[in-house]
């Protein structure tokens, strides 16, 4: 009988594990995927939204192979640097195609509901980000980061409506910052606003005004504000929670 009940437990693990693997390969979800289908899809993408994309890449490869021919030539011998050029010239592919993967990703969400999102979640550890902390009927957002700037608040959306929304919510974090600097952002193309794909860097520059060791408490302080909010619904855009350059290109 006991022979039995493992016959079936391994059949049933066998068929789990069937499905799990039919489920991965079926599945939307880059993080089911394989390595090599989230290059492909990562260059897919990366080409679409960013048309220098691939001749950049070409032009890295041919520019590493000519290094190493000429290396052949002076040096020798040849094999070797035959060798060495593709696979240092795929290196430089690889490189380019991380680099333009993080334009095309901000070119591809830009102007989207929620868009910063994708620009705050490239920032680091030091900093911990709570995206749409408020948003109204017509989406306008606003998202919140606590770093080494302190409290930074990013709108994003009809400018007028959103520096209302900016005011406000810096307003009810000075009520209980803890004597920590608060820092509105309105994200956008024209004066005084900051574009999408410099959002982050914009961030990062801000003047240091807490150690990192403030910010967890800080975060965590900040929740009971939090929860006193009215629920407000969600924008119908993409709100896209993406972490880093390729996952958020390989979501279609």
């Amino acid at each position: 009988m006991a022979s039995e009940r493992a016959k079936q437990l391994a059949a049933e693990q066998k068929a789990a594990a069937q499905a799990e693997k039919l489920r991965k390969k079926t599945s939307n979800d880059p993080k089911d995927w394989g390595r090599v289908k989230q290059m492909v899809e990562t260059f897919k993408v990366t080409t679409e939204y960013d048309k220098p994309a691939l001749p950049l890449m070409l032009g890295a490869f041919v520019l590493v192979a000519a290094i190493a021919v000429v290396l052949a030539i002076v040096v020798g011998p040849w094999y070797m640097w035959a060798v060495f050029g593709v696979l240092f010239g795929v290196l430089a592919m690889m490189y380019v195609l991380a680099w333009r993967a993080k334009i095309a990703m901000y070119k591809r969400f830009d102007g989207q509901p929620g868009s910063a999102e994708v620009a705050l979640n490239q920032l680091n550890k030091k900093w911990v980000k709570h995206p749409v902390i408020t948003v109204d009927r017509y989406q306008n957002v606003v998202h919140r980061v606590i770093g080494p700037a302190g409290i930074v608040l990013i709108g994003e959306g009809q400018p007028g409506r959103v520096r209302e929304m900016l005011t406000a919510e810096a307003k009810r974090h000075e009520a209980v910052k803890y004597n920590v600097p608060v820092t509105q952002i309105l994200l956008g193309t024209a004066a005084n606003q900051v574009p999408l794909n410099k959002l982050e860097g914009h961030i990062k520059k801000l003047p240091k005004a807490i150690e990192g060791t403030r910010v967890t408490e800080i975060a965590a302080r900040l929740k009971a504000l939090d929860g006193a909010r009215p629920r407000m619904p969600i924008p119908k855009g993409p709100m896209p929670s993406m972490k880093g350059a390729r996952s958020a290109l390989r979501g279609r």
